[in-house]
């Protein structure tokens, strides 16, 4: 099966599971790297009843890798050997789709760009916002840096210690 029908229906076989249990699909990968192949499923959970972030644990990742393995085994999507990961997007998680952009807004951004943009090509600021074709960095100074996002290789969020 190809990568692309995979990456599209594990999600279909997660959907119920992950909503029952308060979790929600972060990103999905199927890659292979050297001679081996990758599945590896991103989750996050949901906010709280009183809206705060909640932590993903490894209790909360043998959950999932659990389900997941035995639905994968009933479907019998994946003809090849491989290996299934289940994990947290991590503090330092990448923000992929337009709704990570919103729902990051105001916190600290690193942003990898292709070429260099005034000299540089990592841009750390606060997410001050996002366009149709543009995301918004506040910067150290407090000026607002436009960045087209053709030119965006990576946005993750900051990690502060």
């Amino acid at each position: 099966m190809s990568k692309k029908k995979i990456t599209e229906l594990v999600p279909e076989l997660l959907e119920s599971f992950l909503a029952d249990n308060q979790y929600e699909l972060f990103n999905i990968e199927y890659v292979k790297e050297g001679k081996d192949w990758f599945l590896r499923i991103y989750i996050d959970r949901l906010p709280d009843a009183y809206g705060n972030e909640q932590s993903v644990g490894i209790d909360d990742c043998e959950k999932v890798s659990r389900f997941i393995s035995d639905k994968l085994d009933e479907a019998d999507l994946i003809e090849r050997n491989y290996y299934l990961e289940v994990s947290s997007p991590g503090l330092d998680r990448p923000l992929l789709k337009e709704s990570d952009y919103i729902k990051h807004q105001g916190k600290l951004v690193e942003v990898f760009l292709y070429k260099a943009l005034d000299g540089k090509k990592v841009i750390s600021g606060e997410l001050a916002g996002t366009t149709e074709e543009n995301i918004l960095i506040k910067d150290e100074n407090g000026k607002i840096i436009e960045i087209s996002k053709d030119k965006i290789a990576k946005t993750k969020l900051a990690v502060i210690f």
